[in-house]
């Protein structure tokens, strides 16, 4: 069953782990002292008892009341005996809401949790698309677009992607097409070299060219980019228009690769859990068809994450569930891109831990 996370509550584990210890300690004070009470009653009806038939007739009332003693101890014992009997059963079935309690409380947090991380991240990359656009209109680079254009333009324009380069280190490498897909420049050409290599068939260049404004921007999501020696990248993008103009004609595009694992795997890995916590976890951030993008197990684009509930779990913007993952009994809690201003990942955060610690982190 999905627990949705946006319910709170004022009863913490703790509490009614407190208070079931306490009642459990004064039924069972309460029962030894009525059992205690009732053994000195039962051994006065037997004194009486042996008294009253030493005394004959004389004593034949007093025998009788000691025989209504007994009976009256031997009621109680019963009675105390169901006591007993329920308060056990009250007491377990306190025990087992108390479990419940916890279960739902290790989950709200982690999911709360899983909404810090993924919020992050939204936050992090709404500056992306606005560095991409702003950047797009830079002079140098629709100089280095125009027909006819020589080389000092474009070394000027490299020269202008290393400045920037060096103020947002972010980013691997800050990219410049024409409108046929060839690179005629980049930022870090000692590092990356890109100038020359073709990449009309990448997302992010075709989406950038589809753009009807400089208001619009391209994407690719994470990927192990050959504009950067395979590191894991995200790229944005945004047309080069001529003069800058936000419906002027597409001179090319400019790209801006964005170091992915720098920012996810360090929210994942770093991420406030205990020592002991940590051993039974896994974070990881992941798309909506399950395609892990970062990581605590670095798995990053080698698996897909499925369970019987996935579906049913990403729909809750956040929430957990108790379920079976692999050979573990798992509470995987989840929270999905909220979106910071105008932009959002549509990605959801997961922190996956197991519910006792035995075998491998799932």
């Amino acid at each position: 069953m999905i627990i949705d996370a946006t319910a709170t509550t004022d009863v913490s584990p703790e509490k009614l782990t407190s208070y079931s210890t306490a009642l459990a300690g004064q039924l069972e004070r309460a029962l030894r002292e009525i059992g205690t009470v009732n053994h000195r009653t039962r051994l006065l009806s037997f004194n009486a008892q042996i008294e009253a038939a030493r005394s004959g007739e004389a004593g034949a009332a007093f025998g009788v009341v000691a025989k209504e003693m007994l009976a009256l101890s031997q009621q109680i014992t019963e009675v105390a005996s169901e006591l007993r009997g329920q308060s056990t059963a009250a007491i377990r079935d306190l025990s087992e809401m108390n479990q419940k309690l916890s279960t739902n409380f290790r989950g709200m947090r982690l999911s709360d949790l899983a909404l810090t991380n993924i919020d992050l991240i939204d936050r992090n990359l709404y500056e992306r698309r606005c560095d991409v656009r702003w950047w797009a209109t830079d002079p140098s680079l629709c100089r280095a677009l125009q027909e006819g254009t020589d080389e000092d333009a474009r070394d000027y324009a490299t020269h202008r992607l290393g400045v920037i380069l060096d103020a947002y280190t972010v980013y691997f490498d800050l990219v410049l097409c024409d409108v046929d897909g060839r690179v005629v420049a980049n930022g870090r050409p000692h590092h990356f070299h890109s100038v020359g290599s073709r990449q009309e068939a990448a997302p992010w260049f075709r989406e950038a060219m589809r753009t009807q404004s400089g208001d619009e921007f391209g994407f690719q999501t994470v990927h192990a980019s050959a504009l950067v020696n395979g590191e894991r990248a995200l790229v944005y993008s945004c047309a080069v228009r001529e003069n800058g103009a936000a419906k002027g004609e597409p001179l090319g595009v400019l790209g801006i690769v964005f170091r992915w694992d720098a920012l996810a795997q360090t929210i994942v890995e770093h991420a406030p859990l205990s020592a002991e916590e940590r051993a039974l976890s896994r974070l990881c951030i992941i798309d909506s068809e399950g395609m892990v993008l970062a990581d605590t197990q670095k798995r990053i684009l080698q698996e897909r994450i499925s369970f019987p509930e996935f579906e049913e779990l990403l729909r809750v913007p956040k929430g957990f569930v108790i379920t079976r993952l692999g050979s573990e009994d798992c509470c995987i809690a989840h929270a999905a891109s909220p979106g910071y201003e105008t932009y959002a990942t549509g990605w959801h955060s997961l922190i996956i831990q197991r519910l006792r610690a035995s075998g491998t982190t799932p």
